[in-house]
């Protein structure tokens, strides 16, 4: 590298994004990831072993996949390529291919491969790849936002470890601001930063663990606000919105307001009005709502407040938790909105919760035993000791229904279940009183 180069390079880095010059080079610095680079955790021992496998970091934007594949290197001292599977392809690969010969055979040294996006390579570029991650000429660690498991060859999966990144906590990203804004040789430092505790909130509350949308946010923040007349650049809560281009509301994800709000959610769509939780599932999601947490809610609303009278709302609910923690958000908002609305406007039940209440209310007060004629009856002995005797089998009458005894003896003639007319559960009564009819 010349003179020049060396200039150019200075100067780019300077020109860089706050996101950029703040990325961590020591694996002490990353915030996040716990689990896999905290104390005796996978990559750490692995790291200090000088042992990494190829290895496929998947995980939301801005939680570190690049970081983690740099500072590898960095730590391992072995040469770092880097590749983009947008604008790279198998020439690209031969390219390095060729580099990283020379250096195993001349020098004896190791390469890593790092590949941006890997499950935008098509499956010849990922066959490529096979040989080469095979006889070890380079580790391999691909990052993608894509659930591997769908979007990569299961050759190269099967050759590879594949390590999720979880989004970073609002705690961490918090400090990482903090850090940015003191630092005075990569971040912010040499600016009288004076930021209100509300608007540092606010901007890891949208950043939403992305820890390069955090930075970039506090950096406009910073570079857009005027001096005041103390000559300090005051980052309050109305210039954080601005920055991140949303509005801060009411929403503490710990507090009252996450109870008080999934409260009126559930009464809205108990209330048959979608309208009402509509608005408060948008709330929820704006706020940073857990969508795994909103789609549980659901799945007890479905039985608790329509049960029989529309035996899918259960369904529809369960595939809309399912979904929404398959694909995550913004695109999981669009199946809670579809669960939330048809619940709110199914017809409505809660005797099957009533129910079961109310049985549990007796077996903690009154003592049971099951009736003779209901007893398992295939062990041996069993008969003898009357076990099944004079049991009615339902499916040899007409009806496929024949009086008898179910209850225990101490609770005969109990209602535990009283259908409603309201739905499909107007079809379990009018269908229980015509086998019931004599």
């Amino acid at each position: 590298m010349d003179l020049f180069d060396m200039a150019k390079e200075s100067t780019l880095a300077e020109r860089a994004p706050l996101a950029e010059r703040m990325r961590p080079q020591k694996l002490e610095e990353i915030m996040g990831q716990e689990h896999i680079l905290g104390k005796d955790k996978f990559l750490t021992r692995s790291i200090k072993a000088k042992r990494i496998p190829s290895i496929i970091l998947y995980g939301p934007p801005g939680t570190g996949k690049t970081t983690i594949a740099k500072v590898i290197a960095k730590e391992m001292q072995i040469q770092f390529f880097q590749l983009n599977a947008v604008t790279s392809g198998v020439k690209e690969i031969r390219e390095v291919v060729n580099e990283a010969n020379q250096l195993l055979g001349m020098y004896q040294k190791s390469s890593i491969l790092f590949i941006d996006e890997i499950h935008r390579f098509s499956k010849n570029q990922q066959d490529a790849l096979l040989p080469h991650v095979e006889n070890g000429l380079f580790i391999l660690i691909g990052a993608t936002t894509e659930n591997p498991y769908f979007q990569v060859n299961g050759a190269l999966l099967s050759r590879t470890t594949v390590l999720k990144l979880e989004l970073v906590e609002k705690e961490e990203l918090m400090e990482l601001m903090k850090r940015a804004i003191v630092d005075k040789n990569k971040g912010l430092g040499n600016y009288p930063v004076e930021i209100s505790q509300d608007a540092l909130e606010h901007l890891a509350d949208v950043a939403n663990g992305d820890v390069r949308r955090a930075l970039n946010a506090l950096e406009i923040a910073v570079l857009s606000t005027p001096y005041n007349e103390d000559m300090k650049l005051k980052i309050d809560l109305e210039v954080a919105q601005e920055s991140i281009q949303k509005r801060a509301i009411q929403y503490d994800k710990n507090g009252d307001q996450h109870y008080d709000v999934i409260s009126a959610f559930i009464k809205s769509i108990r209330g048959s009005d979608p309208d009402a939780a509509l608005h408060y599932l948008a709330k929820m999601i704006y706020g940073g709502e857990e969508p795994e947490f909103i789609g549980r809610r659901l799945i007890i609303s479905a039985s608790e407040d329509i049960g029989n009278a529309d035996p899918m709302a259960l369904q529809v609910a369960i595939a809309a938790h399912d979904a929404v923690r398959v694909i995550g958000l913004p695109e999981g908002r669009i199946t809670l909105a579809q669960a939330t609305t048809y619940l709110a406007t199914a017809p409505k039940s809660n005797a099957a919760y009533v129910g079961i209440d109310k049985a549990l209310r007796d077996v903690e007060k009154i003592k049971t035993t099951v009736p003779l004629h209901l007893r398992d009856a295939h062990y041996g002995g069993a008969k003898d000791l009357g076990h099944g005797k004079e049991y009615l089998y339902a499916h040899n009458y007409e009806k496929n229904y024949v009086e008898q005894q179910y209850l225990p003896d101490q609770l005969i003639d109990k209602k535990y279940y009283e259908p409603t007319t309201n739905g499909y559960e107007k079809n379990i009564k009018e269908h229980m009183d015509f086998i019931q009819k004599p």
